[in-house]
C-alpha cells in the first residue's frame, strides 16, 4: 500500500499533463497511452528502489542502535548510496566505542574480581548483584546473612539515603569471631551491572589478636613468669652464700632450677603456639590429613611417657579412615596434648583410651576420643577448662609441668578446623576429650563461611555449653 501511493505520488503530475493533452487533441491518444503506461512503470520501479534502500538504510539504523553487525546489500539511488556509506562510518566508530567499553567493563571485572578484600556490589533493592571472589571465599552462601548483620544494615541504609560513604565495625561470630571494617560506598550513576552501592569488607580479626596478645601478655605471662624467676633468683643467691662451699646442695639446688627454667621455656614455647594459632584461626586449612598415620606417629613417640607412667594405652583404630580437613601439624599438636594431659593427670598404672572412630553418617567426619582413669573434674570447672591459664588444681598442675595452655591451644586449633570439642568428666571415674572433625569433601572453597557447632562440656551427663 506504501509503495502504490508513493508511486501514484511520483507519476501523477506527468500521467495527468498527458491525459489533459490527449483530451484536447494536442497528443494522438495511442502515443498518450504508451507514454503513460511507460511513466507509471518507470514510477514503480523507482519507488520499488526507493523503499527497498530505505529498509536497507532502516535496518542499519537499528543494527547500530543494537550493536549488531551491519545488513548485507548497499543502497541502489545516489543520495540513499551516500546516506549508507555515511551509516556504514558510524557502524564502524559504534562498533569500535562498543570494544573499547567491553575491554574496560571486563578489566573493571577483573580487578573487582582479584581484590584481596571481600567485596559485594548491591542492587538499589539491596541484593547482591555480585560479588568477588574474596567475598565468596570468605562468606559463601552466608552472605546475605553478613549483609542481615545490624551495624552492617544501618551503615548501608545510611549509605542509599545520603548519598555518602558510610563505615561499620562488624564483629561475625560465625564460624569463629571475626572482627570486620565495612566500608559502604553508594555508586551514582550505577556502575555497567545496576549495582548502585559497593560494600568493602575489611579483616581486622589479625590486627585485634595482636592487641590482645600484647595484653595478655602483659596481664597474664608477667604473672606465670614471677614465681618461677623468683625461684631462680633466690637458688642463685643461696648457691653464692651459704651454699658456696656444699656440693650435694649445689647439685640439688641446680636440678630445681633446671626445672623452673624448662617450666618457663614450655611457657614460652606454648605461648607462641597459642598465638601463631590465634592469628589465623578465621582462615580454615585448605589440606587434608590421614589420621591414621599421625595417630600411629604419636603413639611410637609417647611410648617412653606411657612406660614412666605405668599406664597401659588402649589404641583402637580402624584400618579405613576418611581423610579430613586440616593442618597435619597444628591436628598432631592436638592429638599430643589430649594424650598428654591423659597421661599426666589419669592414674598411675591406669589405662588411657584413644579411640579413632569414624562419625555418624549424618555428620560426616572423625571423631577422637581420649579417656583417661584419673580423678575427674568437679562440674563447676568445666566451662573454663579451655581458658588461658586456668587450672583446676594450680599446684598439681605445675608440679605435673603443666603451663595452662594446653586445652586452650586445643580449642583454637578445633575451631580453625571448624570442628566440636566436648569434655565429659566425673569426679572418681575420670575424664573423656572428644574432638569431632569434619570429613574433606568436595564443597565449595567458602567454607570458612559455615557456621560451626559451639564447644560443648558436660559432667555427670548433664551436658552444658561454653564458648
Amino acid at each position: 500500500m506504501r509503495t502504490l501511493a508513493a508511486g501514484a505520488v511520483i507519476a501523477g503530475v506527468p500521467v495527468a499533463a498527458l491525459v489533459l493533452l490527449a483530451a484536447v487533441g494536442w497528443v494522438p491518444v495511442g502515443p498518450a497511452l504508451l507514454a503513460i503506461g511507460a511513466t507509471l512503470i518507470a514510477a514503480l520501479v523507482l519507488v520499488l528502489r526507493w523503499s527497498r534502500d530505505l529498509d536497507l538504510l532502516a535496518d542499519a539504523v537499528r543494527r547500530i542502535a543494537a550493536d549488531e553487525p551491519m545488513p548485507h546489500g548497499t543502497p541502489v539511488l545516489p543520495g540513499m548510496q551516500r546516506l549508507g556509506a555515511d551509516l556504514e562510518r558510524l557502524a564502524r566508530r559504534a562498533a569500535t566505542r562498543s570494544a573499547l567499553i567491553e575491554q574496560l567493563r571486563r578489566a573493571d571485572g577483573t580487578v573487582v574480581e582479584r581484590l584481596p578484600d571481600p567485596l559485594i556490589v548491591l542492587a538499589e533493592d539491596r541484593g547482591v548483584r555480585r560479588a568477588n571472589s574474596a567475598a565468596r571465599a570468605a562468606f559463601g552462601a552466608e552472605m546475605p546473612a553478613v549483609l542481615r548483620h545490624p551495624d552492617l544494615r544501618t551503615a548501608i541504609d545510611r549509605a542509599f539515603a545520603s548519598g555518602v560513604t558510610q563505615t561499620a565495625e562488624v564483629t561475625l561470630p560465625v564460624p569463629v569471631p571475626r572482627e570486620v571494617h565495612a566500608a559502604v560506598v553508594p555508586m551514582e550513576p550505577p556502575i555497567a551491572d545496576g549495582g548502585r552501592a559497593v560494600v568493602v569488607l575489611s579483616d581486622r580479626s589479625r590486627e585485634r589478636a595482636v592487641e590482645r596478645m600484647r595484653a595478655d601478655f602483659v596481664a597474664n605471662v608477667s604473672h606465670e613468669l614471677r614465681t618461677p624467676l623468683a625461684s631462680l633468683i633466690g637458688f642463685i643467691d643461696t648457691l653464692r652464700g651459704p651454699a658456696a662451699d656444699d656440693p650435694p646442695a649445689q647439685q640439688r639446688f641446680l636440678g630445681i632450677m633446671g626445672e623452673q627454667a624448662a617450666r618457663m621455656n614450655r611457657l614460652i614455647d606454648d605461648l607462641l603456639s597459642l598465638s601463631r594459632i590465634e592469628l589465623i584461626e578465621h582462615q580454615a586449612p585448605s589440606g587434608t590429613v590421614e589420621l591414621r598415620q599421625l595417630v600411629m606417629r604419636l603413639v611410637a613417640g609417647f611410648e617412653p611417657r606411657l612406660k614412666q607412667r605405668s599406664v597401659t594405652l588402649d589404641l583402637r583404630l580402624p584400618n579405613e579412615l576418611p581423610a579430613v580437613i586440616g593442618d597435619a601439624d597444628q591436628l598432631m599438636q592436638v592429638l599430643q596434648n589430649l594424650l598428654d594431659n591423659a597421661v599426666k593427670y589419669g592414674r598411675e598404672g591406669g589405662m588411657v583410651l584413644l579411640d579413632i572412630a569414624v562419625a555418624a553418617p549424618g555428620r560426616p567426619g572423625v571423631v577422637v576420643t581420649v579417656a583417661d582413669q584419673g580423678a575427674g573434674i568437679p562440674r563447676e570447672h568445666l566451662p573454663r577448662l579451655t581458658e588461658r591459664f586456668y587450672r583446676v588444681d594450680t599446684g598439681r598442675s605445675r608440679a605435673a609441668g603443666g603451663t595452662g595452655l594446653g586445652l586452650a591451644i586445643v580449642k583454637h586449633i578445633v575451631n580453625r578446623h571448624r570442628g566440636q570439642l566436648s569434655i565429659e568428666s566425673e569426679e572418681g571415674i575420670g575424664t573423656t576429650v572428644s574432638v569431632w572433625l569434619p570429613q574433606a569433601v568436595a564443597r565449595p572453597i567458602a567454607t570458612d563461611a559455615q557456621a560451626s557447632p559451639p564447644i560443648v562440656m558436660a559432667g555427670e551427663g548433664r551436658p552444658s555449653t561454653t564458648s
